[in-house]
């Protein structure tokens, strides 16, 4: 019987393959493939480069900020991750267009780090929403991006949601609980001390431990899963802006609107309406 190409070309990815043997290049060489190098970059288009690719890599996203901080790239996921159909409207701002605060101030502290060429890498756990609004965490990574003198004119980093094994880590599980008590109990009248006593630590404990992995304290964290389960009850409910403040844990209306505003820039009224539902805000 013979065989057909499918299998005769499985056996052949299946069989193990030594690496050629290759010659010692001489340094002549090698510069004048580094020189060949840069004058093929130099006739590339710079916005098809190959930050395309992370918009075919799941879970993964990328972002690339110039020396000012604005963002100058970013990927398809991390786009639709702000909501945003394209980079046109991406494009120039900054992370405190686009984040809280205290979270935009802690990505900023790291950027300045390596902009001043104090450190070559930044590695660290972010807090961040996912499409559905519910907050998680991510491993990020960011590199100080350079020109052709080796000078530091922006950052560039990717960030990814940490796999199982790397769940287990202790950065992760001394706040996990703590997490997950909020994710849960957000529309209760929570406070952050009865969460920390819950989770064996004292308030100040779980407070510095939470500001060492995201950024943010327990209570913007509160607030703003609070906030973003609003933003979907006026998207896909008629239920009154009082109403919702109740069953998102806010103490009234005037406090729900304040911190909506704070953190969003905008009123729930405006929101609603921008966002194209058609009900009228009471």
């Amino acid at each position: 019987m013979q065989r057909t190409i499918a299998s005769i070309n499985m056996i052949r990815n299946a069989t193990p393959l030594k690496p050629r043997e290759r010659h010692r290049r001489s340094a002549a060489e090698i510069a004048r493939w580094k020189k060949e190098r840069a004058r093929w970059m130099a006739s590339l288009e710079p916005t098809l480069l190959f930050q395309r690719l992370f918009d075919h890599i799941p879970g993964v996203y990328f972002f690339a900020k110039n020396q000012s901080g604005h963002l100058m790239f970013a990927s398809a996921g991390l786009l639709q991750r702000y909501q945003m159909s394209d980079d046109s409207d991406f494009i120039g701002r900054t992370d405190y267009d686009l984040n809280p605060d205290t979270m935009a101030q802690a990505y900023v502290e790291d950027d300045r780090h390596l902009l001043a060429g104090k450190v070559k890498i930044v590695e660290r756990i972010e807090l961040w929403w996912d499409r559905q609004g519910i907050p998680d965490w991510f491993l990020v990574t960011k590199l100080p991006l350079l020109d052709t003198r080796c000078r530091v004119q922006g950052v560039m980093g990717v960030l990814r949601r940490p796999d199982e094994a790397e769940r287990q880590l202790p950065v992760f599980q001394t706040v996990a609980q703590a997490v997950e008590m909020i994710r849960r109990d957000y529309a209760k009248p929570l406070k952050i001390e009865e969460v920390a006593r819950a989770c064996g630590q004292s308030l100040r404990q779980l407070q510095r431990r939470f500001q060492s992995a995201f950024g943010i304290t327990p209570q913007e964290f509160l607030l703003k899963t609070r906030v973003l389960a609003a933003t979907r009850m006026l998207e896909e409910t008629a239920l009154s802006v009082s109403e919702i403040a109740g069953r998102c844990g806010f103490v009234d209306a005037s406090s729900f609107t304040q911190h909506f505003r704070r953190r969003l820039g905008q009123s729930p009224a405006v929101y609603r309406k921008r966002m194209g539902t058609g009900q009228e805000v009471k």
